[in-house]
């Protein structure tokens, strides 16, 4: 355990967008304490942002809290946050002795008063679950990049069978309205010209009569800003006034991502999803009416206890129905204390490895046909990173897929025309017309 303070920090960020978003609050934190960023290997501190939702997460961190131990037998003081750390609590101090903080993903706007006890010689472990009492402890946002995350929703009140979710983030909360739009005008100050929307189940966002329509065009209004996006939804609360902000609002980008789980609805009922294959594909048809050229991409799981093959057969189905540019896909893995951990009819992992196999191979071949299907088209791009080529930059279209392109003399933060000159699989090489915005 620590006896000094520390000067530098370092966070390693695990899982999801919002973790990334949590990540960069509490850099923002040390860094308005005068701690510099610093690599993992020579950091004073480095703070483990954990997530539970992957299989063995809890193995997965306590490995990464072996591998912080320096030649010297000595460790940096080290935080485990997040999930990982709701889920396990007091155990992580029990099981690695070199932690010296562990703190949930509800708490973290305490860390530099846990810090500052440590530096005492004090361990330090905060589990509350105090709802929205660290967005106002967090510093004012002045620095991003041209993409930033803007939390507006937190925890969730689903209780899907499989997920950890509403045990480790709590009950679904949300901020307020002009809390939201204050913060993402100081984004946009600070240099974002797109903000997506983070909530475990965004769209659930609200604030009295409001809803995340509502919020989205009000941050429309914003000079400065010119892409909106949000993640992830919850077929539940797709509401209408959502679904007409997709054809009114144009910074809102034609890119929805909107879980399904799976295509039957015997499993969907077991995976307590509250929605119907029938639901589903009605939601769709309207967003697809408000918004033609709309992206849409999804979650899936294979190999949910007593998954038949029929039954998988109609994921399948729904997979071809629904057409998607890009979907994320899972093996079933049960998670301690969830209900589906403990149900009958686990499948066997060879038959959930090939389910696996072929239901992402329908998933790449239509994101092919999909970024195929833009070969030709006139689009924008927001140049957010620079590529492997000399000269080459790499930003988003408006459907989220990577765009390469030669452009010396641009900036990352530009927004460019280009025409789409080649696609592949996984990203299109665009061709620069000019400059829309810098």
């Amino acid at each position: 355990m620590s006896n000094e303070s520390p000067k530098t920090f370092h966070v390693k960020n695990y899982g999801c967008q919002m973790n990334v978003y949590d990540g960069e609050r509490m850099a923002e934190m040390f860094a308005a304490r005068g701690m510099e960023a610093s690599d993992k290997e020579d950091a004073d501190l480095v703070i483990l942002n954990t997530c539970h939702i992957r299989e063995k997460a809890a193995e997965k961190v306590y490995s990464e809290i072996g591998r912080l131990r320096r030649d010297d037998g000595s460790s940096p003081m080290i935080a485990v946050a997040g999930c990982v750390a709701q889920a396990e609590g007091g155990e992580i101090s029990r099981r690695a002795r070199e932690v010296d903080i562990v703190v949930g993903p509800q708490a973290y706007h305490k860390l530099p008063d846990m810090v500052d006890a440590v530096a005492k010689g004090e361990s330090s472990v905060d589990l509350d679950l105090p709802g929205l009492d660290k967005f106002a402890a967090l510093p004012k946002r002045r620095k991003t990049g041209p993409t930033a995350f803007l939390t507006v929703q937190e925890g969730c009140d689903k209780f899907c069978t499989y997920c950890v979710v509403p045990y480790t983030r709590g009950a679904e909360i949300s901020r307020p309205f002009a809390e939201l739009v204050d913060e993402a005008k100081a984004l946009v100050d600070a240099g974002a010209k797109e903000i997506t929307l983070l909530g475990q189940n965004v769209n659930a966002w609200g604030d009295g009569d409001q809803d995340l329509g509502t919020l989205i065009r009000a941050l429309d209004k914003i000079d400065g800003l010119h892409r909106i996006r949000y993640t992830t939804s919850h077929p539940n609360d797709m509401t209408d006034g959502l679904i007409a902000a997709h054809a009114e609002v144009e910074k809102l980008m034609p890119y929805l991502h909107l879980p399904v789980q799976a295509g039957n609805d015997r499993i969907l009922k077991a995976m307590n999803r509250s929605h119907s294959r029938d639901s589903y594909l009605r939601i769709i048809e309207k967003v697809r009416a408000a918004r033609p050229d709309i992206a849409l991409s999804g979650d899936f799981i294979v190999g949910f206890p007593g998954e038949t093959d029929a039954e998988f057969e109609d994921t399948l189905s729904i997979v071809r129905e629904t057409v998607y540019s890009y979907a994320y896909s899972f093996k079933y893995s049960p998670r301690p204390g969830t209900p589906a951990a403990t149900m009958d009819g686990q499948v066997a992992p060879e038959v959930a490895d090939e389910r696996l196999q072929r239901l992402q191979a329908l998933i790449s071949e239509q994101q092919a046909a999909f970024n195929q299907g833009t070969l030709g088209k006139r689009t924008s791009v927001l140049l957010e990173k620079p590529g492997r080529l000399e000269g080459q930059l790499i930003g988003k279209s408006p459907w989220l897929q990577s765009v390469h392109i030669l452009a010396p003399g641009l900036s990352i933060g530009d927004i460019v025309e280009v025409d789409i000159v080649e696609a592949g699989p996984l990203s299109l090489k665009g061709e620069m017309l000019m400059k829309v915005a810098a």
